[in-house]
Parts: structure tokens; sequence; C-alpha cells
């Protein structure tokens, strides 16, 4: 039997629909591990890497899920797609903030009070642009809830997970950030495993998912 929900992919090649569902559970995969390797809150050497390399996968990964509302909602999946990207360059350098304070011994205090005297580049690039990728997920999920193009579950657990994961990156508590790596972490890879799975049945214009 099919749900009502539609994943429509008819229009993506099958090397497409291979890499985004590939990059939906590396990206949040490597989300998840990278916040083991926190130390006092704050990104290491490795929890950094794993943060810039799961920006690589990120960004395929939000092509495969915007493209689910493309034609239902066209303009959002198109500048919508652009802010989530800038969320995701964002994360990626925070990434390489605790490459670079780790290595060359860089002190919070340090890196607090340079910003302050760079304040536009670090705003650019880290403060204001950085909730941007919670905010587009928020978004997302709540545009994939009103559209029904995946499963309701889908939609809250990413809704929650965008919630959730600003909360743990403003109070650094280890427990809460692996919550909510987790609550982004299984919608997402859901709909990649659907896709690598090819658990999908042409029906004109549109995939229906099979239940």
């Amino acid at each position: 039997m099919q749900t009502d929900q539609t994943m429509n992919y008819s229009n993506a090649t099958s090397s497409e629909r291979r890499l985004w569902g590939v990059s939906m559970i590396v990206a949040p995969l490597l989300f998840f591990v990278s916040t083991f390797y926190w130390e006092r809150g704050e990104y290491t050497v490795v929890g950094g890497t794993l943060l810039v390399v799961a920006t690589a996968f990120w960004i395929p990964a939000l092509l495969g899920l915007f493209s689910l509302l493309k034609d239902k909602l066209p303009n959002y999946a198109s500048w919508g797609l652009l802010i989530a990207i800038c969320g995701c360059i964002s994360g990626s350098n925070f990434g390489m903030r605790g490459i670079y304070a780790n290595v060359f011994g860089i002190s919070k205090e340090t890196l607090l009070r340079e910003a302050a005297i760079h304040s536009v580049s670090f705003n650019i690039t880290l403060f204001m642009s950085g909730p941007l990728f919670p905010l587009s997920l928020l978004v997302l999920g709540i545009n994939f809830l009103r559209k029904k193009v995946v499963p309701g579950w889908v939609g809250y657990l990413i809704c929650l997970g965008a919630i959730a994961f600003p909360a743990s990156r403003i109070s650094r508590i280890e427990l809460i950030a692996h919550i909510a790596d987790a609550l982004l972490l299984i919608p997402i890879a859901y709909i990649g495993w659907q896709l690598l799975a090819k658990r999908y049945v042409a029906d004109q214009s549109t995939l229906a998912v099979k239940t």
C-alpha cells in the first residue's frame, strides 16, 4: 500500500539520487559523531575535521531535500536552498575555527577579543550566518509537513532537531548536542536510505514511497 506522501525525484538522474542518498546519511552522521570529540564544549582537531567533511556532504544532501519541494514550492526550493548552503558554510567555518584554535593554542577569550575587533567578518562568516542552518532546517521541516511530501514523523523530527540544534550549541552541553544531532540524523538518513534502497515506484511525474 502506498502512503499519500510522494517523494518527487522523477527528474533526477540515478547518479544524483545515489549521491543525495549517500549524503543524507553521511552528513548528519558525521555531525552526530563530531560532538563526541568536544572538549569543554569546543570542537577539537578531530571534531572540527569531521564537521568540515560533513559540510561537503550536507550540500548535496540539501539539494536532494529541497528537490522534494521544487514542484510545490519552486521559489522556496531555490532561494531556501541558497540560505541553507550559507548556513552550511558557516558550520564548516566553526569546524576550521576549532582546528586552528587547537593547533595554534588560541584561547576562546583571545578568539572572542579578536572577533570583536573584526566584527563584520566574524558575523558574516560565523555568528550571524551560523543560525541560518538550523533555521533553514526548521522551515524545511514545516514545509514538509504542510505539503505532505514525506511521512509526518520525518517532518516533526526535523523540526525538533532544528530547534534543539542551536540550544545545544549555545549551552555547549554534550548530551543535548547528541540528542539534537540524533533528531536530525534519524529522519534525514531515513530519506537517504529510501533513495539508496530504491523503494520508489514510478507514477507519472512523481515517485511514491512504498510502506
